[in-house]
């Protein structure tokens, strides 16, 4: 019983968290306008947001640690995203080399 009640604790307060940041945003700001460079800086929130959730998947793989195949391509996809400046050629290639370097390591 105990735990339950600490679990819904938890789960309030983090919901309750999660809103105050959403409402401290989207509330307060309502309909005025953001400043311009409010918004050049909201372009940058997708390659702000993306190595954010794929360095902890490449740096310390689920059971494995650090495994070379996942570093290795997440340099060729840099590599190849600053060459291109195409995110699903990069994307694509670092695939390629991932399964290509994990299936010769097998």
């Amino acid at each position: 019983m105990e735990d339950k009640a600490y679990l819904w604790t938890v789960i309030v307060l983090l919901g309750l968290g999660t809103w105050l940041i959403r409402f401290s945003f989207l509330g307060l700001i309502g309909d005025k306008p953001l400043p311009t460079y409010f918004k050049q800086m909201l372009n940058y929130t997708a390659v702000a947001v993306l190595p954010g959730l794929a360095a902890p998947v490449v740096l310390q793989a689920p059971g494995i640690g650090i495994e070379p195949a996942r570093i290795i391509s997440a340099l060729v996809i840099l590599g190849i995203g600053i060459w291109t400046q195409n995110m699903l050629k990069s994307i694509a290639a670092g695939l390629v080399i991932y399964f290509s370097l994990h299936y010769l390591m097998m």
